[in-house]
């Protein structure tokens, strides 16, 4: 039974004829969002038997996510091929559970229980850096921003540092989720789809499968045991924990925590590229350690996710009428907030297109609810939220400084899926202490 009658105006629906033009043109989902957001911050478009609201306006997305969550609900998720029941794509009463357990690892004092992991990945990128500078030899920049922020989340779970084999056979991560649909509401025969990339899944839970046994066998790294003891640990004590949901959240940790700081990190990278002003902005701010120079690295972070938030698309379900800003919408109704389309309306941000860290300078982010939303908001904002930007700012601290990518080629081209990344290699030549 709906709790708030749904009083308001119709929601306002894009033209048939303006979506039959994108079929025939584009085709890319962003673009027919970006036709229903001309409509306002409230919007419908028509992609199956009911239009899906479109959400991007400040009070629309904080009263979505953040005020009504039990009204606009997550339900099964697109990766769930890949990540089970992780606390990523879990719901209800087991969400809560998971959440709680996961919680303190990543916030806080949990962080600063990382932080020489965080601090040893970094080292070892910077390492790999200066051996290519050395030898004059290419690197695929996206690559090896991929493996440390892999490096980085598989010590923080088994307290080990990511070895070559590993990282290969977890290249599986990457294929798994390049074959997800790029929205919920794409037409998916999940049984093919899990066919599809069988052998992908079995790479991976091997992997999780050694790592699991090495952790109940109490074979520590040498920073000590992880998250994945956390886990294990609730299976001795919670029936709920069981093997497979210990490879779920193992697997949910391992891919959304490494694909979307790789993904953010190659933005940031061709971002600078393209705007070497920014990269002397932020080393000129303070010294090497100073708040002033950390605070200009976080700015240079929060302007990438600003233009590309790695969540581009968080899709929701109206379980009961409401009112959303003076719109009426019915029980049963597909929401998609995008932060993608809300970060880049000149409303918001003047000039939205230009990259430009200083919008983050001294800023308090939290003062921009709903504006600003690149993990989220809300009960299920992004649970590594904190994690992801030490550790990112981290690797900055390390190569910044000291090195500079002058790109063979840089990718023409974005694409939309499980995450918004580039699409195709960055290889590079890397120049120490670059201009």
């Amino acid at each position: 039974m709906a709790t708030t009658a749904p009083h308001g105006a119709p929601v306002p629906l894009l033209d048939p004829a303006a979506v039959e033009r994108w079929r025939a043109t584009s085709g890319a989902v962003v673009d027919l969002l970006a036709l229903a957001r001309e409509l306002g911050g409230v919007s419908g478009v028509r992609l199956g038997p009911r239009p899906t609201v479109l959400v991007t306006e400040p009070e629309a997305v904080r009263h979505v996510l953040a005020l009504h969550p039990d009204r606009y609900v997550k339900r099964s998720h697109r990766a769930r091929v890949l990540v089970g029941d992780g606390v990523l794509s879990a719901t209800g009463e087991a969400w809560k559970r998971q959440r709680r357990l996961l919680q303190a690892q990543f916030t806080g004092a949990g962080i600063r229980r990382y932080e020489e992991r965080i601090a040893a990945a970094a080292r070892r990128a910077a390492e790999r850096w200066a051996a290519a500078a050395r030898t004059g030899a290419p690197t695929d920049v996206a690559e090896d921003l991929r493996f440390f922020a892999l490096d980085t989340i598989w010590r923080s779970l088994t307290g080990h540092p990511l070895d070559e084999a590993t990282h290969r056979e977890l290249a599986a991560v990457e294929a798994v989720g390049a074959a997800l649909p790029s929205t919920p509401s794409a037409s998916t025969d999940t049984e093919a789809l899990r066919a599809t990339v069988a052998a992908d899944l079995a790479r991976i839970d091997a992997v999780a499968a050694r790592a699991i046994a090495a952790a109940r066998r109490g074979e520590a790294g040498p920073d000590g045991p992880g998250v994945l003891r956390v886990l294990v640990d609730a299976g001795e004590t919670r029936p709920e924990y069981t093997d497979q949901l210990i490879r779920d959240e193992l697997v949910t940790l391992m891919a959304a925590g490494h694909e979307t700081t790789a993904t953010t990190l190659s933005w940031l990278y061709l971002l600078l590229d393209r705007h070497p002003e920014a990269r002397r902005w932020a080393l000129d701010a303070g010294d090497e350690g100073s708040p002033e120079r950390e605070s200009a690295l976080r700015a240079l972070v929060s302007e990438a996710m600003r233009l590309y938030p790695s969540a581009w698309l968080i899709p929701r379900h109206a379980t009961e009428d409401d009112t959303l800003t003076g719109y009426r919408v019915e029980a049963g109704t597909d929401i998609f907030v995008c932060p993608y389309l809300t970060h880049r309306d000149p409303a918001l941000w003047p000039d939205p297109e230009r990259f430009d860290p200083t919008r983050f300078a001294g800023v308090d982010r939290s003062s921009r609810q709903g504006a600003y939303y690149p993990f989220g908001l809300g009960a299920r904002a992004c649970l590594g939220a904190q994690f992801a930007m030490r550790e990112t700012t981290e690797l900055l601290r390390h190569l910044l400084p000291a090195f500079t990518p002058a790109f063979h080629a840089t990718p023409a081209a974005t694409v939309f899926g499980f995450t918004v990344r580039p699409d195709g290699p960055m290889p590079a030549t890397i120049t120490p202490d670059g201009p």
